[in-house]
Order: C-alpha cells, then structure tokens, then sequence
C-alpha cells in the first residue's frame, strides 16, 4: 500500500497517473494548500521541504519519497515498469524526466503565476515564461515528429511527468498552434484510463476559476 500525499496540481497528478499505470493499491491524503496543511510537522516529517506530492511506501519499512521526479523512478523502479533496463533507453527516460523537472514544470509554474496569479500583471514577466513555455512545447513537438512518445517507441515515466503540465497549456497562456506532434501526444495521452482517473486525483476544487485564481493570489503573496 502506497500513501499519497498530494494536491489537485499537475505535479501531484503525474504521482496519481503513475500509481494507476502501475497497478499499485494507494491511499490518497490530500492536503489543503490553501491552509498550508503542507508546511504543518505531521507533513514536514515526511517531506521537510513542505511541498506535495510525497508518497509513503508501507510494504517497504514505510519508507517515504518526495519531489515528483524522484517519486516516479523510485516506483517505477518498484514495479520494474514504464523504466527500461537498456542503459541507453533508460538514461533517454530520465533525461527527457529531467527536461520535464527542470524546464516545463519550472517554466509554465511561473507562466501560471505570472499570467493567472500575480496582484500586478507584469508583461515583461508574463512574456517571458510564456515564451519559454512555448519553445519547450516546440523542443518536445520536434522530439515527438520522429517518437510515439517522449523517450521513444514506449510510453514511460517522462510522458507520465510531462502530461499534466502540457494539458493545462491554456490556462498558462501557452499557445500550441502549429505544434501537430505535441498534439497528437496530449490527445493519445488524454484517452488512457490512468490520465483520465489520475486528472481527478483528488479531484479539482469546485471553486470556479476566478475563485480558485483568488486564493491562489493571496498564497503568492503572503
């Protein structure tokens, strides 16, 4: 049994995602960001960085994993899948979960605020991330024109990362026009069973997205 802290966040659906890919019985804990349930002891004990998702393997001496990347190896390690055993197939895995770590989550996270979040719309700001958001979209379009998916022929823990950040490309004010590869990636994806269960694990909050857009700005600025 796996404990799953997390959110109604693309970094905590990629964990959501996987765990259904992978067949594994979890629990899921969702923490409230919003009253900063992730920044409490209980939570800190498990993840002393104060940021969901982390997980807590029970059936391995209650072990506990956090940040989203190292989650995704450390289970896909775990049940030996969706992680080839080639040591060039895998190390094309991890470096495409790395992109995905280092440049699209960072990059369309500050879209977000910036864009969605921020008390003052700062255009300099604004585009810049969404640039950036787009040429990484443009990276991945020119991978994915020679590649079914990510890391190559098979899908993996990379797309499982990258999925949940790319959909909501909209809602950043990331265009994708043009980008046909990353198109027809975001839509396959979005017909699995686990990214359908996964997007709505836990589910989203039932604010409206100006409400929702509300809270968040005051978190930003607190």
């Amino acid at each position: 049994m796996i404990d799953l802290y997390t959110a109604a966040t693309p970094n905590g659906y990629k964990i959501s995602i996987a765990l259904e890919e992978m067949g594994l019985d979890y629990e899921v804990h969702h923490l409230d960001l919003m009253s900063n349930e992730q920044k409490q002891p209980e939570f800190l004990a498990i993840n002393p960085n104060g940021r969901i998702p982390a997980i807590i393997d029970r059936d391995n001496d209650d072990f506990a994993v956090f940040e989203s990347g190292a989650i995704l190896l450390y289970l896909a390690e775990k049940t030996g899948k969706f992680l080839p055993e080639d040591p060039k197939k895998r190390s094309q895995v991890i470096q495409w979960l790395m992109f995905q770590m280092g440049g699209v989550g960072p990059m369309m996270g500050q879209a977000n605020v910036f864009y969605r979040y921020f008390p003052e719309k700062i255009p300099a700001a604004i585009e810049r991330y969404q640039k950036e958001g787009r040429r990484l979209f443009e990276v991945m379009n020119g991978q994915l024109a020679d590649n079914r998916y990510l890391a190559g022929d098979d899908y993996t823990i990379a797309d499982m990362s990258t999925w949940p950040w790319v959909r909501i490309h909209e809602w950043s004010g990331v265009d994708i026009t043009g980008l046909t590869h990353l198109k027809r990636w975001l839509d396959e994806l979005a017909l699995r069973p686990a990214c359908q269960v996964g997007i709505l694990t836990p589910p989203p909050s039932e604010l409206t997205d100006e409400e929702r857009a509300e809270q968040i700005r005051k978190m930003v600025t607190r």
